[in-house]
């Protein structure tokens, strides 16, 4: 008489042996060690993981230059940025805004290097032509407290870097019409900004200066300079009354020298750019800079009255 086959064991999957119900014939041999899982689904978990963890050390430059099109409302861009967001480089341009068709781009291309340093994201930035050294944007996060330095390279006496006014025609109008000449300076001397709680304060102070500015609207070779500098109002931000004090910086728009004065005061805060002041030419000039002040503000008499914010 033929006997029975014994009823065998049911392959195995991915998720391990899969036993029949005891009193079957399917139960665990008597001594048999325990199942190990199939290696395949923790491999495949493994390099999922793996892979989400490396993502940020490979994301593409490309989504920095999104980020910073995105926060200045597409009027700076990083174009045909290369690298990734640590270590990358870009055309630097400034556009008028989300469709415009013209941008004004400055010559050769800016490196950067952002790493994790003693708690802290430090920037790094390298363009030849305009930046002096390589000056460095520090932040340090936390849940109630955050700092954000700006550095320039040892031995640059704070000066930060210089760019072709012509840049700013990038910008539209009016800076299309003007076509300035001339040459932009900005210099930091321990500027930061220190957050304590919800609350934002400056330190520090810094100085924007435009060089022996021109423009094709006005006959004369040489308008003057002119200097804003960004001052960060007295009082600590830890000081007893400091709840009481304006956040931001204080501004001043003075004229070093030259024909077009430039004269004003206001402030700089996550509020944006106040501004209160007034423009006017020194005698003999006033007929060459008549187009000028029609264009920088409403005209009193023979002055121009500057309106930001």
């Amino acid at each position: 008489m033929r006997r029975r086959a014994r009823p065998a064991a049911v392959a195995g999957s991915t998720f391990g042996v899969v036993e029949k119900p005891a009193g079957r014939g399917g139960g665990r041999r008597p001594g048999a060690g325990p199942r190990r899982p199939a290696p395949g689904r923790w491999s495949v978990a493994g390099a999922v993981v793996g892979m989400l963890l490396a993502l940020p050390a490979f994301a593409p430059a490309a989504w920095l230059a999104q980020a910073v099109a995105r926060t200045s409302e597409g009027r700076l861009l990083l174009a045909d940025a290369r690298g990734t967001v640590w270590s990358g480089d870009a055309v630097v341009a400034l556009s008028a805004g989300p469709g415009a068709r013209d941008a004004a781009s400055l010559p050769g291309r800016l490196r950067w290097t952002l790493r994790w340093r003693d708690g802290a994201f430090e920037l790094a930035l390298n363009h030849p032509c305009c930046l002096q050294g390589t000056p460095r944007l520090r932040m340090r996060p936390g849940l109630d407290a955050t700092s954000i330095v700006l550095a320039a390279e040892d031995g640059a006496d704070g000066r930060i870097g210089h760019w072709p006014a012509a840049w700013l025609s990038g910008l539209g109008t009016p800076w299309n019409t003007l076509q300035l000449g001339g040459e932009l300076r900005l210099s930091s001397q321990g500027m930061r900004l220190d957050r304590a709680g919800t609350a934002w304060r400056a330190r520090g102070t810094m100085q924007l200066t435009l060089q022996g500015a021109a423009s094709r609207l006005s006959t004369l070779s040489r308008l003057g300079s002119w200097r804003v500098d960004l001052v960060a109002p007295p009082g600590a931000p830890d000081a007893p009354d400091a709840a009481d004090k304006p956040a931001g910086l204080q501004l001043t728009l003075a004229t070093d020298e030259g024909p077009l004065r430039l004269e004003g005061r206001g402030s700089w805060s996550g509020r944006g750019l106040q501004l209160r002041g007034h423009a006017s030419a020194d005698p003999g000039s006033e007929a060459a800079l008549a187009p000028l002040l029609d264009i920088i503000g409403r005209r009193q008499g023979d002055r121009s009255l500057i309106a930001i914010g």
